[in-house]
This record gives C-alpha cells, structure tokens and sequence, in this order.
C-alpha cells in the first residue's frame, strides 16, 4: 500500500480524513488560493472533476496563504468564495502551508515523490500532482500549466 494513504489531512472543520478513503482513486492535488493570478484555474479543475468524477477521479484541494498572502480569509469565506464564484464541489481541506517548517505532510510527502524544476519546494499557488490509482505520485505540474493541459493525462489513468 502506498505511503500516500498512511497520511491523515484535516477537512474544513478540522476533522481527520485518511487519505485511505481515496484510494483506487485518480486524485489531483492542488494547493490553490482565491487571490490569485491563476484563481480561474478552479472553473478549469471544475470541468475535469465532473467529467470524471464518474470514472473515479477527485480534485483535492487545500487553500494556501504562504504565496503573496493570496488566501487571506477563513476556511468558511475561502469555500463561499469557491462555490459562489467557480460552482466547485470537489473536496476542499483546512488552509494549510506547503513549505518550511510548518509543511502539512501530505505536501512534504509529494514533493519528495516528484521534486519541482527549481528543486523540492512548491514556487507558487496551483501547484498540481496527479497520484495513480495505486497512490503513486505520477505527476507534478506548476502553477502555469491550466487544468485541461492534464485532461489527457487523467484520462490515461482512468
């Protein structure tokens, strides 16, 4: 079994979710913000969670302040923001860090898995990896790459 699955995150009110409940899964994990340059992306991570939500595949999504103070607001205001402006409804998680010290280790998990052009460190919001059914981290894409450039990659998994 994958290590990935070993790992708890905490959901928007705090509780514990293993991320055993996702596996044989195709996930897509993201670490977004609401203000930032490439917040539409979310109408993009929309479209490829409905069109395969049914085939199973999820968009996780965890909230990240540590890139130009870009998700300045609660949990609560991030997800009214969310699903007010971007009609989302994938799962969205506690806001957490991706670096330093305070990293949440889901994202210290993956970017050991697939370490980034400039090295391990995530370099902005919207930084994305797509995990295999079995867990195994296959993908890191930066925060450039638009969701429909990975429609092709998912499809391959499912």
């Amino acid at each position: 079994m994958s290590k990935l699955y070993e790992i708890s995150v905490k959901d928007q009110k705090g509780n514990d979710v293993s991320l055993n409940e996702y596996a044989g899964k195709v996930l897509l994990i993201v670490n977004t913000a609401t203000g930032c340059g490439f917040t539409p992306q979310y109408k993009g991570l929309e479209e490829l969670y409905h069109k395969y939500k049914e085939q199973g595949f999820e968009v996780l999504d965890f909230p990240c302040n540590q890139f130009g103070h870009q998700a300045p607001g609660s949990d609560e205001e991030i997800n009214t923001f969310c699903t007010a402006t971007y009609k989302t409804d994938f799962p969205r998680f506690k806001k957490i860090d991706v670096n330093g010290k305070n990293a949440d280790p889901l994202f210290t998990f993956l970017k050991n898995e697939k370490k980034g052009t400039f090295g391990n460190n995530i370099k902005w919001n919207f930084t994305k990896f797509l995990v295999d059914r079995e867990g195994n981290v296959v993908g890191r894409y930066a925060p450039t790459v638009k969701p429909e450039a990975i429609d092709s990659d998912i499809a391959k998994l499912l």
